[in-house]
């Protein structure tokens, strides 16, 4: 088992590329591309595995019903498997402690955790309150890699 050292290693080497793994309602995997970073979790501090979805998202949808989630976040032929429950921020999922101030800055801690960078943040912003982005945030109960 790795820490979350190696998945930070990795993620400047690809933008943050990912796979992400969720559980459809029939129990098969439904897998897309995201760009994932490691950041704070704006209540407890502890360290996530984060990225950002659009509400309207299959993902999110999955994840509403079942949190259980997997990133891998891969450069080259090296990789990290982060195994987790995902805890959902966002205009459809709010949190008690997350005002729209604070997931307006969650957002973008996500995105530059990832590799992101913008020239212009009140665009960015716009377009993640239009697209009614959600915070994904996986606590890891696993992580692993392949053998350096």
């Amino acid at each position: 088992m790795t820490g979350l050292s190696h998945v930070k290693q990795l993620i400047p080497l690809d933008h943050g590329l990912s796979v992400v793994i969720t559980t459809r309602p029939n129990g098969t995997p439904q897998t897309s591309v995201v760009n994932a970073g490691v950041t704070a979790h704006p209540v407890t501090g502890d360290e996530v595995v984060a990225f950002v979805a659009a509400g309207r998202a299959r993902k999110l949808t999955f994840l509403r019903d079942n949190p259980s989630v997997t990133v891998v976040v891969r450069a080259g032929w090296q990789w990290a498997s982060v195994d987790g429950t995902a805890e959902l921020i966002g205009p459809d999922d709010p949190h008690d402690d997350v005002d729209a101030e604070r997931l307006r800055l969650l957002l973008r801690e996500i995105f530059t955790a990832a590799g992101g960078t913008h020239d212009d943040w009140d665009t960015y912003d716009r377009v993640m309150r239009d697209e009614r982005r959600t915070a994904v945030l996986v606590t890891p109960t696993r992580v692993y890699s392949n053998p350096e």
